[in-house]
């Protein structure tokens, strides 16, 4: 597919298809119940959704929280766009560490009739070793998001 601009060296894009209706990915994206079944990068982690205000200026917050080192890890943001089903666009910001600086998520929805593709731009990322580590908990995540359709 053909993109209107380049992606710039620290966005990242990612790519995944899932057996199920368009409305049934959304919200899976915007159920905080739902959200918590998958919204981790590996098994190693549980994440504890704090706030979901899903609504154009609305917050969230959450948790992940590694098993084995008892890391946690808090995440928190501000919707930008909310278009049931077709797309969602939130700001990204760890609550510590290099990697704190806001970043912005969009999450768009295309209908494949019995399947669903998204496309999940990650942008305003402040160097290509934190894209690399924001790609690998991406793909970790949507492999649990696999699981559940």
């Amino acid at each position: 597919m053909a993109q209107a601009h380049p992606l710039s060296q620290t966005t990242l894009q990612v790519k995944r298809t899932f057996g199920a209706s368009r409305e049934r990915v959304f919200r899976a994206w915007t159920d905080a119940e739902e959200l918590s079944h998958w919204f981790f990068p590996s098994p190693d982690y549980t994440v504890v959704i704090a706030l979901l205000d899903l609504r154009v200026g609305g917050k969230y917050q959450l948790e992940m929280h590694h098993k084995d080192s008892g890391n946690i890890h808090r995440l928190e943001g501000i919707y930008r766009e909310v278009k049931p089903p077709q797309k969602l666009v939130f700001t990204w910001q760890w609550e510590s560490g290099p990697e704190a600086s806001e970043t912005l998520v969009t999450v768009e929805f295309h209908d494949l009739g019995p399947s669903t593709e998204i496309v999940l731009t990650h942008e305003h990322l402040p160097n290509l070793e934190e894209r690399d580590k924001h790609s690998h908990g991406w793909t970790g995540c949507l492999d649990q998001l696999t699981k559940i359709f």
